[in-house]
């Protein structure tokens, strides 16, 4: 346990200003209710925050200000500029780069780690009506992507000729190093969960590639064996990413624990949030060995800013693996029980069906959700 917390809020830009404000609500009430010295530090970041400062997209001392953090709470980054594009910089990257991709590869935050759970009472817009299409007994699942390298090692460019982009490259990297890392955590993962699968109740890792067409696939199924192997417990499964992509809606109770390389990672767990009732409720743990980073998968959606309609359960889900890594990395229970007392406070709103957002068929504005699940929690804490 230490005496005090170092905690990093990355507000950022649009509906992510919004939501770490009820991050930073909510941790303030769990500070005060527990004892636990949680010491925030704001720092601005995003494409909003380039545009008025014109060469970078957070304060200059902003890398060493994460590197010395405790744990990294990210809001979400993103906004268009005066053409309503959106905002790239100078070097031709997102504005916002730095917050979330320059700290997963400083920080080596290897694992992006999505659990994805179907909580009683969610209901599913799909096609704008609302019913409850997945059973929550069978979708309870942990995605883990790698989270380093991939199509997002920043290796390639435009080529011109006579001033006209007559092409673009994207290289993929994928290295036994990273990907032995992921793998094994995903392996270690299944085991300490313990709870296998929803339909069998087996220890099951399933690799997610397309190792019969590119060779980074090969290399990540090949290491994926070798891991396998320390791991006698824990089931080996396979399978091909463009049919993966309709089995995890089909079939998730098959599913334990998924490990796959970054693009697809990124791509899929967008896609199996549509089992937890959308990305309002899906939780991105950035982990590394020595580091982590919380967030919400919403992105900053600009066109909610301002009207009070962002659904905040992600963002406080976020807030609490936050406090529950810093628990059991620093054997707090006091933070491992601020956790549960969130979570458990998100599942009771839930499965009253009020107060909830839109996305979730609700009436309420965020600030009444972000309200509710807050005096709930603190109430849970006792």
């Amino acid at each position: 346990m230490k005496a005090a917390y170092d905690v990093v809020l990355l507000p950022g830009d649009g509906i992510g200003v919004e939501v770490a404000a009820d991050a930073r609500a909510l941790l303030e009430g769990v500070a005060a209710r527990t004892g636990a010295n949680l010491r925030i530090d704001e720092i601005p970041c995003g494409g909003r925050f380039y545009l008025e400062h014109g060469s970078r997209d957070w304060p200059e001392d902003a890398e060493k200000r994460c590197a010395a953090a405790d744990v990294i709470v990210l809001g979400a980054v993103g906004w268009a500029g005066p053409d309503g594009s959106p905002v790239t910089m100078s070097d031709g990257k997102m504005a916002g780069w730095s917050p979330v991709i320059g700290n997963r590869m400083r920080l080596d935050l290897y694992a992006n780690v999505r659990p994805v759970r179907c909580l009683p009472g969610i209901k599913h817009g799909i096609s704008g009506r609302f019913a409850q299409v997945w059973s929550p007994d069978k979708v309870d699942m942990i995605m883990v992507r790698e989270n380093t390298e991939g199509l997002y090692s920043g290796v390639g460019g435009m080529h011109t000729t006579d001033d006209v982009v007559t092409a673009a490259t994207d290289t993929r990297i994928i290295t036994r190093r990273a990907s032995e890392k992921v793998i094994r955590k995903a392996f270690q993962l299944s085991r300490e969960r313990g709870q296998g699968a929803p339909a069998d109740g087996k220890k099951r890792v399933t690799c997610i590639v397309k190792n019969n067409v590119l060779y980074g696939c090969k290399l990540f199924l090949d290491v994926y064996r070798e891991v396998a192997r320390d791991f006698p417990d824990v089931e080996q499964d396979v399978a091909i990413v463009d049919a993966f992509a309709m089995f995890v809606l089909t079939q998730p109770e098959r599913y334990d624990v998924c490990v796959t390389t970054n693009m697809f990672g990124d791509i899929l767990t967008d896609l199996a949030s549509v089992l937890q009732g959308g990305m309002g409720m899906a939780v991105g743990c950035n982990v590394g060995d020595a580091h982590a980073m919380f967030e919400p998968i919403h992105g900053s959606a600009p066109p909610l800013a301002g009207k009070d309609r962002a659904n905040p359960i992600a963002m406080l889900l976020a807030t609490a693996a936050a406090l529950d890594w810093l628990g059991r990395r620093h054997d707090d229970a006091r933070l491992v029980r601020a956790h549960g007392a969130i979570t458990r406070a998100v599942e009771s709103i839930v499965a009253a069906g009020a107060p909830l957002t839109a996305d979730l068929g609700g009436t309420a504005g965020r600030s009444a959700v972000a309200q509710a699940v807050r005096e709930a929690a603190l109430a849970n804490l006792g």
